[in-house]
């Protein structure tokens, strides 16, 4: 089977529920994946927004994801992070902040990329940001998946 992600909060294409947005809790929705790759030494995940005015805005990067893990809880961004780093956001937060698109800008979709590395660690400094810390993964992909929520306000 090939390497997928999932959310129990949403479906792929449908709409991100009020709790996992700036309009409601702002915590990280869950997610959960399966099939890695069997040489996965960890993952990074990325939370982007394409449909910004601005362009692409960067909700959270959380990475040094363990190569056993299987997916995150709800609220894992605001969770003890252990081993596990996340970025500063578009926002300037050092955590995951849910969609707040615009009110009457049309729905934006929110793609979660979750990337199997063929390294145990991304080494980058403290305030990192969610693109530097894609960039950084990018060469060490082996495989992605993706699962895209829709939010509009």
């Amino acid at each position: 089977m090939a390497f997928s992600l999932t959310s129990p909060a949403f479906p792929s294409g449908g709409r991100i529920p009020v709790k996992y947005t700036r309009d409601g809790e702002n915590v990280s929705p869950p997610l959960e994946w399966r099939d890695a790759p069997q040489q996965t030494q960890s993952y990074a995940l990325v939370v982007e927004d394409p449909d910004a005015p601005s362009g692409t805005f960067r909700h959270w990067a959380i990475y040094n994801i363990g190569p056993g893990e299987t997916g995150l809880r709800e609220g894992a961004s605001k969770a003890e992070p252990g081993t596990v780093a996340q970025s500063v956001n578009d926002f300037g937060n050092p955590h995951y902040d849910g969609p707040q698109p615009p009110k009457g800008h049309g729905p934006h979709h929110y793609h979660f990329r979750l990337a199997a590395l063929d390294i145990s660690r991304l080494d980058l400094p403290a305030l990192t940001t969610a693109e530097e810390v894609w960039k950084a993964a990018r060469p060490h992909v082996i495989a992605e998946a993706e699962v895209v929520g829709i939010y509009e306000r």
